[in-house]
């Protein structure tokens, strides 16, 4: 049976979309039959991101209205046999899924996929809870910034209460030389203050950009360094024990936070 993982985060604009593409694509790459479910209503980027907007005929409400069968409404992606997409839906809203809709679509798909990675809406309203419904895990996404670790402590204590047991954290967007400063949250901080360990730490770089507006993922461009960590994310949710980069930079942002001198 497949591993349902909701990719989620507490606010919008941290590279959730973009992180469940690459992550999945990577998974597909190393041979595992991966589905990607937009579950973000009215607002859907999943698409674009890997460049199959232009593929779309049904979308995830047709499916549980049944004006579809789920494999009409599932885009299979022609640069991997292994990857597939069902979208979500451009003009309906949240309400448009009930919870157990969701939970009984994922019940017949899990044992058809080695991984079903939900893209989910940002916020913690009904988009979220018919998102993390039919989860088992859940990767939360959130930036090395004050507001952004905040939300997601937020979403990570909902989760919790909601029985996903196993919770992986992904800080993006690190800035090594803001880090260095003091004048943002190194990747230790952040797991120290969620108590969370990082399953990923994915560094800023301009390749993402280059990427998403190519409808191409990062895991294709060569020497892309955020392409490297969304492959090792993908290998250590496999089970592979691969080393994070250290920002060596702990507890800097905090101490400066408190007035305190920065060690090292």
């Amino acid at each position: 049976m497949g591993r349902v993982i909701v990719v989620t985060s507490g606010k919008g604009g941290v590279g959730k979309t973009t992180a469940c593409a690459n992550v999945g694509f990577a998974l597909a790459k190393a041979g595992k039959e991966v589905l990607l479910i937009d579950t973000d209503l009215g607002l859907r980027n999943l698409d674009t991101v890997l460049g199959l907007e232009n593929r779309i005929v049904f979308d995830i409400v047709d499916v549980v209205e049944n004006k579809c069968r789920i494999k009409q409404a599932i885009i299979r992606d022609k640069r991997t046999e292994h990857l597939n997409l069902m979208p979500a839906s451009q003009t309906r809203d949240k309400n448009a899924i009930t919870e157990k809709q969701m939970i009984d679509l994922l019940s017949e798909l899990k044992n058809q996929y080695d991984f079903i990675l939900l893209d989910c809406p940002a916020g913690i309203e009904q988009g979220f809870k018919n998102a993390i419904a039919g989860a088992d895990e859940a990767i939360v996404i959130c930036t090395p910034e004050v507001s952004s670790v905040r939300d997601a402590d937020r979403v990570i204590g909902l989760m919790a209460s909601s029985e996903i047991a196993h919770i992986s954290l992904v800080v993006n967007r690190i800035k090594p030389e803001l880090v260095r400063s003091g004048d943002m949250l190194s990747l230790e901080d952040v797991e120290d203050i969620l108590g969370q360990k990082a399953i990923g730490a994915v560094y800023d770089d301009a390749s993402i950009v280059r990427a998403t507006n190519l409808g191409e993922a990062a895991v294709n461009i060569p020497n892309s360094k955020a392409g490297r960590e969304y492959e090792n994310i993908a290998k250590r949710l496999l089970g592979e024990n691969i080393p994070i980069t250290n920002s060596n930079a702990f507890g800097a942002f905090i101490d400066k936070l408190f007035g305190k001198k920065a060690v090292g």
